[in-house]
């Protein structure tokens, strides 16, 4: 396993929290167009997978570490391509200026935290591939398609969210 670390941005509006997504640019090799965090693997520089997330997320879309304030983390995820993914909560208190990498970030955008906890916008989906059928959760969110990886740690999110404390 390559492990890897995400931040799971929640951004505090007037209107409610939100959760920070990138789409990935379509020219890439691994993901391409695909809805994710920011995020990726550990570098040999980076102490632990709280740090890679950070890194990665100053590197895709401009937001500077010190501007993040941890909250916790939720379940590491194991994906199917070999990675074992720590994915980090982190809050964001606007106004905050972001800008993407254009060569992997295609688009910075927004969901509401509400869509996200509601279960009835987790939907399973399902596919065959290389074979095998494979089920996955996925979050419509208005043209965006939200699945895999990225929808499982937003399923995760949901199900901590809605915890009795």
């Amino acid at each position: 396993m390559v492990p890897a670390g995400v931040l799971v941005p929640l951004l505090d509006r007037p209107e409610g929290l939100t959760v920070l997504l990138t789409r990935r640019t379509d020219h890439l090799h691994v993901h391409a167009g695909q809805i994710s965090f920011p995020g990726g693997r550990v570098d040999p520089g980076d102490d632990d997978s709280v740090a890679a997330a950070l890194r990665e997320a100053e590197e895709e879309i401009g937001l500077p570490r010190e501007r993040v304030s941890l909250v916790g983390r939720l379940d590491t995820y194991v994906t199917r391509t070999g990675f074992e993914v720590t994915p980090v909560v982190g809050l964001i208190d606007p106004p905050v200026a972001l800008t993407s990498d254009p060569f992997e970030v295609a688009e910075i955008f927004e969901v509401p935290l509400a869509f996200v906890i509601d279960p009835a916008n987790h939907r399973r989906d399902s596919r065959i591939y290389a074979g095998a059928l494979r089920h996955f959760y996925v979050l419509p969110w208005r043209h965006y398609y939200i699945w895999g990886a990225t929808a499982g740690m937003l399923v995760n999110l949901s199900e901590v969210l809605r915890q009795p404390s």
